[in-house]
């Protein structure tokens, strides 16, 4: 026991003489400190000319990956993320959870996610748990009684304000039209319950404004987030097969040219 009692005393004396040594000589503390927390050499990379090239290629090169979709545009997915989550108003955390579950839906379905993106903004804002007066619900505002044989497949119609399961069938219904009419233009007609209508109340240029504000984002170019809106037009009564979206949901633009292009479509 008097020889454990002397062991530790005399540690106890080293370890103080050592904590006093390198209170009172910063060469010895650096040292030391390098010796257990050794940092990695920094290379300094070289300037680049300009930021629009760096973003240029950067885009070149997210495109060029196709090992696999969680994989790919991950810059791009991050630009699109910030913009939708400061126009929006939705935490980041949640806006990178929805986008990248329009990427991976868009990759199986065969289906630009820019446009499902654009989609999800006008009719819902972004937020999960939207409802509308006619009972469509969730981030793509789906008529979950209408398309029940689509929800069958991934839980049921309880499943409408799953944000997984709403993109993916709303994604699905989406595709649909736009097949069966022949241009995106009729297919977000029919999207928002209008395909017997003469007009859709501006539903589609809203839609398809977001979506061009959408691919200059993703290209890296700096868009605002803030567009004055339009006065809100009367709501549609009349629905076919999806629900009417009110004008006010989103900012305004000019109309769409008549030819817009989907991927993979």
């Amino acid at each position: 026991m008097t020889t454990a009692q002397y062991t530790l005393t005399v540690c106890g004396l080293t370890a103080i003489a050592a904590l006093a040594l390198l209170y009172t000589n910063d060469d010895v503390a650096k040292r030391v400190s390098q010796l257990l927390h050794p940092q990695p050499t920094i290379v300094a990379a070289a300037p680049v000319a300009t930021n629009a090239m760096t973003v240029a290629e950067a885009v070149a090169e997210e495109a060029a990956d196709e090992t696999h979709p969680a994989l790919r545009n991950t810059k791009q997915q991050q630009w699109v993320t910030d913009w939708l989550s400061k126009r929006y108003r939705v935490a980041s955390d949640a806006a990178n959870m929805l986008v990248s579950t329009a990427y991976m839906t868009a990759h199986e379905v065969k289906l630009d996610p820019l446009l499902i993106l654009a989609v999800m903004a006008i009719e819902s804002g972004l937020n999960p748990f939207a409802e509308s007066p006619v009972g469509a619900k969730g981030l793509m505002q789906v008529m979950a009684k209408v398309h029940h044989d689509k929800f069958a497949e991934v839980g049921g119609q309880e499943a409408a304000l799953n944000p997984v399961a709403n993109i993916r069938v709303g994604a699905l219904i989406l595709k649909d039209y736009v097949k069966r009419t022949g241009s995106v233009e009729g297919g977000l007609k029919t999207y928002v319950g209008a395909a017997d209508l003469e007009t859709d109340s501006g539903y589609g240029s809203k839609v398809l404004a977001e979506y061009r504000r959408l691919k200059q984002v993703a290209r890296g170019q700096k868009v605002p987030t803030f567009t004055p809106r339009e006065p809100a037009a009367p709501i549609m009564v009349s629905k076919p097969a999806e629900p009417v979206v009110k004008p006010e949901a989103a900012p305004a633009e000019a109309p769409a040219p008549a030819a817009e292009v989907i991927a993979g479509l």
